[in-house]
């Protein structure tokens, strides 16, 4: 059964400027993400936080007989809470107080389905709680204590300080074991000069559905945050055979906490060790230009911020003639496509091929075709560049071939002979 939510929201003088219609909508989709109906939204503009309660006492009281009206079942807060102000928000109101970490934790822990993902979920939802575990039994059910409570599990309800710590460590040399797996991955990859591109973007941008219409997988693709948390990663045969590696990851969020920054490092360094970005942007979202801050934002805490990036302004079919050429005057360097019906996917990937393939070189090999290194070696080149010239005569073959230049070197370390 859905749980009934009522949404609170801070507005202070500090925050830029916006749509306060729209202050809650985010807050408002996490929550149905996570499986709850809202019943009540509350906006307070207030210059800074009440320290005990965070709205004031006038306030809470207030707010304590609208959520008594509306049947409300949880109180879900768009900022992060502190421990004392949350024991007293729930005193007050006498229902259970959430607030946006514990929220997007909560929609990670039901979204998880590999060992990696629930394990780093696990260490993030421990890390968040430490803090909130002060008073004693009463605080301790707070480990269940999100929407739906699913929380790191119903057996840590009763686990102390000290057990959680050792959970801790546990968690965080396994997800290490992640991160040495992973790297060791990444260095096979470099090794067969295989080009990555990832897909990086605000959550809900329609990240999934691109992926889907490139590498022609099916992924599922929903109309929700956060439907993708553990990467995916799938080959791509590019017009001139070519293949690149194309990666689907978790989508960001304004204000991603922390822990789960921390926690997803081993995951989020696959787009620092990305060849291309492809920074897939909401065209039809009215807050784009907040969005591509934020994730503007995370790639810089991750250390992806030098990596190439292309701007894809994706859900170009909801945009009229006007708008589009509005968007194209003020990106001229974005591209503007639809995964959803396939527009601008031809575009895509010859931009995706440029920025890859920039650097290619046009060489002439020569190889013996009795030799079984040789004979690989040509496969090679058939899989990692653009074949312009096949002959084969009296035992040996000349290839005359584009490959990206930084693969002449190990061309040549493996014994062919080649000239340009």
């Amino acid at each position: 059964m859905r749980e009934r939510a009522a949404l609170v929201g801070l507005l202070n003088n500090s925050q830029r400027p916006f749509d306060p219609e729209h202050a809650l909508d985010e807050l408002a989709g996490l929550a149905n993400a996570a499986g709850a109906d809202v019943v009540l939204r509350v906006l307070q503009e207030r210059a800074k936080p009440d320290p005990a309660t965070f709205l004031g006492s006038g306030k809470v009281v207030s707010l304590a007989h609208s959520c008594d009206a509306t049947r409300a079942d949880a109180v879900i807060f768009d900022n992060e809470l502190s421990p004392a102000q949350l024991r007293n928000l729930e005193a007050a109101l006498d229902r259970k107080v959430i607030d946006r970490t514990q929220l997007i934790l909560d929609i990670f822990a039901s979204r998880a389905r590999t060992r990696e993902g629930k394990l780093q979920v696990e260490l993030a939802q421990l890390k968040y709680m430490m803090p909130r575990l002060v008073g004693g039994g009463a605080a301790l059910s707070r480990l269940g204590g999100g929407i739906g409570t699913r929380g790191p599990g119903e057996t840590k309800l009763e686990t102390d300080r000290r057990r959680i710590r050792h959970r801790i460590s546990i968690l965080s040399n396994e997800i290490d074991t992640v991160r040495r797996r992973r790297s060791q991955l990444r260095e096979r990859r470099h090794k067969s000069a295989v080009p990555t591109v990832a897909l990086v973007g605000y959550t809900n941008a329609g990240k999934t559905t691109l992926f889907n219409a490139l590498t022609g997988g099916e992924a599922v693709a929903s109309n929700a945050l956060f439907v993708t948390l553990d990467p995916l990663l799938r080959k791509v045969k590019m017009p001139d055979r070519r293949e690149l590696i194309v990666s689907d990851t978790v989508g960001f969020i304004e204000r991603l906490p922390h822990t789960l920054v921390a926690a997803f490092r081993a995951t989020l360094e696959e787009v620092a060790a990305a060849d291309l970005l492809l920074h897939v942007i909401d065209a039809a979202d009215p807050e784009r230009e907040r969005r591509i801050e934020a994730v503007r934002a995370v790639l810089e805490e991750v250390g992806a911020n030098r990596v190439p990036v292309l701007d894809v302004f994706n859900k170009n079919d909801r945009l009229d003639p006007g708008e589009r050429r509005r968007l194209a005057a003020v990106y001229p360097g974005a591209l503007c496509v639809s995964g959803l019906t396939g527009e601008g996917r031809e575009e895509l990937i010859a931009a995706m091929e440029s920025r890859l393939g920039l650097d290619t070189a046009r060489v002439t090999f020569e190889f013996d075709a009795q030799d079984e290194r040789d004979r690989n070696e040509i496969a090679q080149l058939y899989r990692l560049g653009r074949i312009l010239r096949h002959v084969a005569s009296d035992g040996h073959v000349t290839v005359e071939a584009e490959i990206p230049r930084r693969l002449l070197a190990r061309f040549r370390r493996e014994g062919s002979r080649a000239g340009a």
